[in-house]
């Protein structure tokens, strides 16, 4: 996918075509995803090619961290998080878990283990879909997000404390001023 990344910095892109996002792309799909990304600039174009994908390839991980990306990088942050919305809907059925994060338990899967590759696609899923929330201005829900992201994995290997800190911040900013 040559679409801009907006997945977290510290993931790192082949591991996610390779390991469980890629697999079994149909090559129309990959066209629509490669077109995508080659006419980045003009959001229409763009964007069609994009729906173009997920209607060959509706629920495929990578259609749906290409539609994400695009939304987050043109500024579009609520479909940025719908998109997010249904990311964490497919890592919690990919990992059978509730689809309800906030009653996910950290023995539900195998959260602190970094080859894990399902799980980690959730912990993911859930610091986006908490940084989101965070951008957009919704504190609480961001915090939870973020303080189960760090239950689920108190090894914290993806940085929820980082985030945790910026969230801290932001309340503090909000009082000096």
């Amino acid at each position: 996918m040559t679409v801009p990344s907006a997945i977290p910095a510290d993931m790192d892109p082949e591991w996610l075509a390779d390991a469980c996002l890629g697999g079994h792309l149909p090559e129309p799909v990959e066209q629509h995803l490669r077109l995508a990304g080659l006419n980045y600039q003009d959001d229409a174009v763009a964007e069609r090619h994009l729906f173009q994908a997920q209607a060959l390839a509706p629920g495929h991980a990578a259609v749906l961290i290409a539609l994400y990306r695009f939304y987050f990088y043109k500024g579009r942050l609520d479909d940025a998080l719908e998109v997010a919305d249904r990311c964490l809907v497919k890592a919690a059925r990919d990992n059978q878990l509730n689809a309800d994060w906030r009653q996910v338990q950290r023995g539900d899967a195998e959260f602190s283990s970094y080859e894990a590759i399902l799980p980690r696609f959730y912990l993911f899923t859930l610091k986006a879909f908490g940084y989101l929330q965070m951008r957009l201005g919704r504190l609480e829900q961001s915090h939870d997000a973020l303080t189960k992201m760090l239950e689920l994995d108190p090894s914290d290997k993806l940085n929820a404390t980082v985030l945790l800190q910026v969230l801290a911040r932001h309340g503090q900013e909000d009082e000096d001023e």
